[in-house]
């Protein structure tokens, strides 16, 4: 375990609660951090009600509702336990990550990492908190796979292989900062695209607070991204994309395929 206070920004599902429940058991938490809502503009109000973006969304939150009825994240992390957060005296809910109140805890506070996974993104002065520096969880293997939905594109591209997480810096942008790990989970015939997103996030519990301990080491990890890669945006999943992941897979697109638990460290050149 190690010394580290740690300050942690997450969301509300199954697996934010069960990566958080790992950090704290890794760590000296300091405070869980956790959006309650986001923050609403008249420019974004105008934004969803465009017919577009207002119909994507329905549909996307009307085949969400489908794809986790019964309970299954919450299984799958929590099993037949109530899935919660072990440390709920260390809650502390905002509207919004990036809202005055967290940047102003931070500076209460003085972790020495800020640990992020599950949020929307950071921006601001937020950026430049943790002694150690503030650290993301990312549900792809980046650079190849930055943005949404990567577990999805990486099967709809046959390339299960790259199904994973990322364990990296934030910077500006989006999931660009300085790789510390990836993650890639087992890849069984069989296996679908949320299994296997969880197996990775799963798996990327235990690598993230591995990394607490070898930063506490003095260990030096984290390598520059060395290209673009590919950004995955919400609005780019479609209806046409869901049918033809479907397709691969009733064809066999993960027939044979037995991969084993992937990590590799990025550890800085010295």
């Amino acid at each position: 375990m190690s010394n580290l206070k740690v300050m942690i920004l997450c969301g509300r599902s199954p697996r934010h609660l069960y990566v958080a429940n790992s950090l704290c058991s890794a760590s000296n938490p300091v405070a869980i951090v956790q959006e309650v809502g986001s923050q609403l503009t008249a420019k974004k109000v105008f934004k969803l009600l465009r017919p577009d973006n207002f119909f994507r969304k329905v549909w996307r939150w009307l085949r969400d509702r489908k794809r986790y009825v019964g309970g299954g994240e919450a299984k799958f992390f929590f099993g037949s336990t109530e899935g919660k957060l072990d440390r709920q005296d260390l809650v502390v809910e905002v509207p919004h990550i990036n809202h005055p109140d967290v940047v102003a805890l931070a500076d209460k506070l003085q972790p020495d990492v800020v640990a992020v996974f599950g949020t929307s993104l950071i921006r601001g002065d937020l950026l430049n908190k943790g002694r150690l520096g503030i650290v993301n969880l990312h549900g792809g293997l980046s650079p190849h796979y930055r943005g949404a939905d990567c577990s999805f594109w990486a099967l709809y591209n046959q390339e299960p292989d790259q199904v994973g997480c990322t364990l990296h810096y934030i910077a500006p942008g989006i999931d660009t900062g300085d790789l510390i790990a990836h993650i890639s989970p087992e890849v069984h015939e069989g296996d679908d695209e949320l299994t296997l997103f969880w197996r990775a996030v799963q798996d990327s519990a235990e690598v993230y607070a591995q990394f607490f301990d070898r930063v506490e080491r003095g260990e030096k990890v984290g390598q520059p991204q060395t290209d673009k890669g590919s950004l995955y945006q919400v609005k780019d999943r479609g209806l046409k994309h869901e049918q033809q992941l479907e397709k691969l897979l009733r064809n066999g697109l993960l027939q044979g395929v037995n991969l084993p638990l992937r990590v590799k460290w990025f550890v800085k050149d010295v």
